[in-house]
């Protein structure tokens, strides 16, 4: 194990499978308790999984400005951590969760209902720890 990976909390991972699962409201509470506990360089990056997790929350509750704001902030605070962070393929996330955000900002807000729709079709990003 490397010492960046001892340094991963479990609470971690669980927040990493509940996003996965599209459970981003329990993600939201997962990470939000290790964010605010976390010292730098682990707190932003915390709190950019978070974000992108709220973001994708509000989108799937029809909430464009929330969706669209929180998922801005979260893609601005992990291109720092590009390309990986803590065994995480941050490129693939910011690759998806930006044209996510594309997307969405094209839909507008009077059509995020839509948006909604043809999502479920689409995959919502997912994280992904780097391949060995």
């Amino acid at each position: 194990m490397t010492s960046e990976q001892e340094k991963i909390p479990q609470e971690f991972w669980q927040g990493i499978a509940e996003f996965n699962q599209q459970e981003f409201y329990k993600c939201h509470d997962t990470l939000e308790a290790l964010w605010m506990e976390a010292g730098e360089p682990e707190r932003t990056f915390y709190q950019g999984v978070l974000q992108i997790a709220v973001g994708l929350y509000h989108a799937g509750n029809e909430n464009w400005r929330g969706a669209v704001m929180l998922l801005g902030e979260g893609v601005s605070k992990l291109n720092y951590y590009q390309p990986s962070y803590f065994d995480i393929n941050v490129d693939k996330l910011l690759i998806e969760s930006s044209e996510l955000l594309k997307n969405l900002q094209k839909s507008g807000p009077e059509k995020i209902a839509d948006f909604v729709r043809s999502s479920e079709k689409t995959k919502y990003p997912k994280i992904l720890k780097l391949e060995s």
